[in-house]
């Protein structure tokens, strides 16, 4: 197994956390000045899908976690060999524990980013969040890959997008009945109204609810399984033949998930079994293409600025979320230069100082190896 950290990884974890920082905004506001196709086009993507349905906005969440799996086979094996060679006793024990220290810090962190500072009571406070989500699903994955087999892993995969499916679909809920697909018919919402602490973030249910989170930990699993693939390369296969393989494994996942979706719809509130392996063929192709021209083609600069996003993704997506008001910074150095530029032009001034802003703050770190590692 490959011993360096993959460059095209940070990347692609830059890329994924870019929509949601900046990103997301510099679109809107680039396709509402402009009113360019293309533009308009990308804009309408950066929804999430009111219900059923997908969108690349949908898609931003599941590649996350997929990274996440994607690290835990290398770090592992590192973390056990380094371990071993210190006679430390149990490895495995040792990195579980850092898992679940791990997993309990980015649940607080989640409820910080959800406002728990406004001190406004229990009722008024959120416990579930993206960052539990991750934390919870990745907790799960990784007690599956460093106790278990691989055959065993596929087959809890499995298991799990098999028993979802089942459960969401024949579960009776009380005045609901039988797999009332709506949003506060579904078993998950039921759940999240009789166990989730704290507030429901849509009142009836909760997107990163209980049981939602259990298929996630398959999005993670899938990464692991990628990085086996492509890393130990058991079939032997030439790089092209490798890169080609997992391409075409990926638009399998996108077919079986749209032949899934007949009876269990892509949606993902619900984090769907479909939704699971949509989202996991695409960020599987995502993976291979930003593997294919970082790390084999040697494109590494052109990349950089989703690099210095992705090595420190934990620090902007929380100085994002309440902790810095990046806008306002903008906003302080901007509005005397667009005064009499059109609403539209404003926005669009407004949106990429904010970009840049945060891009300067991303290198600054960078720069000086300034990283939070949790």
């Amino acid at each position: 197994m490959l011993k360096k950290r993959l460059d095209s990884l940070d990347a692609l974890r830059g890329f994924d956390m870019f929509w949601i920082i900046g990103g997301e905004a510099f679109i809107h506001t680039w396709a509402s000045y402009s009113n360019w196709p293309p533009a308009l086009w990308m804009s309408s993507q950066l929804h999430h899908s009111d219900w059923n349905g997908l969108t690349f906005y949908d898609c931003i969440f599941p590649l996350f976690i997929f990274i996440a799996g994607f690290s835990m086979p290398l770090s592992f094996e590192s973390q056990i060999q380094r371990l071993t060679e210190l006679s430390h006793p149990k490895p495995q024990s040792k990195i579980l524990g850092h898992l679940l220290k791990r997993t309990v810090i980015l649940i607080v962190l989640g409820v910080v980013v959800n406002g728990f500072f406004k001190w406004q009571g229990y009722e008024n406070t959120r416990i579930a969040s993206v960052l539990a989500r991750i934390a919870l699903a990745c907790l799960g994955a990784g007690i599956l890959v460093l106790y278990t087999s691989v055959r065993t892993q596929v087959l809890a995969f499995v298991g799990i997008l098999l028993g979802y499916f089942l459960l969401v679909r024949f579960y009776p809920v009380p005045e609901f009945g039988v797999f009332n697909f709506t949003k506060e018919g579904n078993v998950t919402a039921y759940f999240d109204r009789l166990f989730l602490p704290g507030k429901l973030h849509r009142k009836v249910y909760d997107p990163e609810g209980i049981l939602s989170t259990i298929p996630a930990i398959c999005n993670a699993l899938m990464g692991a399984f990628t990085a086996r693939f492509l890393l130990k390369n058991p079939l032997k296969l030439t790089t092209n033949r490798l890169l080609g393989a997992l391409v075409l494994i990926g638009l399998g996942l996108v077919l079986l998930a749209e032949v899934w979706s007949v009876f269990f719809p892509i949606n993902k509130i619900v984090w769907t079994s479909s939704f699971v392996l949509i989202t996991g063929g695409i960020s599987i192709i995502l993976f291979t293409f930003f593997y294919w021209f970082v790390d084999i083609l040697g494109y590494k600069s052109i990349v950089k600025p989703f690099v210095w996003i992705g090595t420190n993704s934990i620090t902007i997506y929380l100085a994002v979320h309440n902790i810095i008001n990046f806008e306002s910074t903008s906003h302080y150095f901007l509005d005397g230069f667009l005064q009499n530029a059109s609403i539209e032009a404003q926005n669009f001034g407004i949106a990429t100082g904010v970009l840049l802003l945060q891009l300067a703050g991303l290198y600054f770190l960078y720069r000086n190896k300034l990283f939070l590692k949790i």
